[in-house]
């Protein structure tokens, strides 16, 4: 192995990515168009328009593109296909997480699914996610703009949230520890609640999500069990690079348990807490690897790795500037959505 090679870790974002910027990525950027065709194919079967069509489309709609029953399918492509993209002969991929849907592109980058098994996975999650639609997402920032952690305001948040979730008719649950951002999930009355009881940030939060249903809480159970019914193990394989989930676990290559990958994909990944903080840290401790990847699409989840790796005393990282200054060395984090940092590893 040449010793000019750098390790990396990779990272697949979740929902939320594929905006108006990102129309016409798939069409840039995917590499291999016998896969293209599979994946159309497969929508195509199930009555839904194509990828190709949906990102081949003259203009963004966001009531279209960013319904999970198309979303889901764009990410995943894009994802992959960034994965695919990047250049073994500079770039050793040690590892590879996500940050919730990305955890399925992560079975598929991993190798613990083909990439059309892979995609049979998210597209169905992310189908009947839209279908039943329970509950919403909002996001919240508790750290300031330096970047300084501040787990007391953190703990006063979840606090607050525990306190709504314990009323009468409300629901309100942590769904991803999001670096320095908290993403809280819950009916209704319980995100009303939050949004008039959180101190206005920026002019910009507390965000809802349009078209996020309550990922990661036991609202999603109805969701989970028809996946499991759809799904089948047949669909996992062995890893061929080490997977960090959305607790921190790690699944080793040609040591995983299959059964046991299915049901925490299709169980706990679905209905409990992601927590990407957590994951980041695993990534940077364990296999501590010389730089992370973002693929693409989107630019957005960028500062949530930043923010994971100060949070986690990276390397000595305690802010905002020691992370820029990092960066600026030598690039610890490369999003591939940016032209510039793409040309960096692909």
């Amino acid at each position: 192995m040449s010793s000019t090679r750098k390790t990396a870790v990779v990272i697949c974002p979740g929902r939320g990515t594929y905006n108006k910027t990102e129309l016409g990525y798939l069409g840039a950027h995917f590499p291999d168009a016998g896969l293209m065709s599979e994946f159309d194919a497969q929508r195509s079967a199930a009555g839904q328009e194509t990828l190709s069509a949906l990102d081949g489309a003259d203009r963004f709609s966001l009531a279209k593109h960013s319904r999970g029953d198309n979303a889901s399918g764009l990410i995943f492509a894009a994802t992959l296909g960034d994965f695919l993209s990047i250049n073994g002969d500079a770039i050793d991929v040690v590892a590879v997480t996500g940050n919730s849907m990305g955890w399925y592109s992560a079975l598929a980058c991993a190798g613990a699914a083909t990439p059309e098994n892979g995609f049979r996975i998210a597209n169905t999650m992310g189908t009947l996610m839209q279908e039943a639609l329970i509950g919403g997402q909002l996001v919240y920032p508790f750290l300031d703009d330096d970047w300084t952690p501040d787990l007391a305001r953190k703990n006063a948040l979840l606090a607050m949230a525990a306190d709504i979730d314990g009323r009468a008719d409300h629901i309100l649950r942590p769904s991803i520890h999001l670096g320095g951002m908290l993403v809280l999930a819950g009916n209704e009355a319980g995100l009303k609640a939050f949004d008039a009881a959180a101190e206005p940030v920026g002019g910009r939060f507390p965000m809802r999500l349009g078209n996020h249903a309550a990922f990661h809480t036991y609202l999603q159970e109805p969701v989970a069990a028809k996946g499991r019914a759809q799904l089948g193990t047949e669909l996992f394989q062995q890893p061929g690079l080490p997977m960090i989930d959305g607790r921190g676990a790690i699944w080793w290559p040609y040591a995983s348990d299959l059964a046991a990958l299915r049901n925490y994909t299709l169980g706990h990944q679905v209905t409990e807490t992601y927590d990407f903080t957590r994951a980041i840290e695993v990534a940077a401790r364990e296999f501590a690897p010389d730089m992370f990847i973002v693929t693409g699409p989107g630019t957005t989840l960028g500062g949530g790795v930043a923010q994971s790796l100060i949070l986690a005393d990276w390397r000595g990282m305690n802010g905002k500037d020691a992370f820029k200054a990092r960066q600026a060395d030598d690039p610890l984090l490369v999003s591939m959505g940016m032209a510039d940092q793409r040309r960096l590893v692909a």
